[in-house]
């Protein structure tokens, strides 16, 4: 589930586009707000490290907005995938079957994204 230092990614963009996450049905669809909230101080985060650069500030300064700024999205990440698998893959591994099987690959596939990042 989401908390106070997490967001998500846009409504709609489920990659399978299988009958589970539809959207307005997504995982994450309950704690949408709170998503937005925290990808628009990101959106933030990025115009002030933009500032940084343009206004020649010092590399260690820049370096460490840069890790928060990490530290954010990966946050985001963390809680996306929380509420995927707690909702769409939970669904589906209870249906059972292929979709069961695509669901777990499509949640592995993500993890090792994130793993690599």
């Amino acid at each position: 589930m989401l908390e106070a230092t997490e967001v998500g990614s846009a409504p709609g963009s489920d990659s399978t586009g299988d009958a589970c996450c539809t959207s307005d049905s997504h995982g994450y669809i309950s704690a949408k707000n709170d998503y937005l909230a925290r990808l628009r101080r990101i959106e933030g985060q990025s115009r002030g490290l933009q500032r940084m650069v343009d206004e020649d500030k010092y590399c260690i300064d820049i370096l460490t907005q840069v890790s928060a700024m990490t530290k954010a999205l990966q946050a985001v990440a963390m809680g996306l995938l929380e509420d995927h698998i707690g909702h769409c893959v939970v669904k589906a591994a209870v249906a059972g079957g292929p979709e069961a099987d695509a669901k777990i690959k499509e949640a592995n596939d993500a993890i090792a994204r994130l793993v690599r990042s």
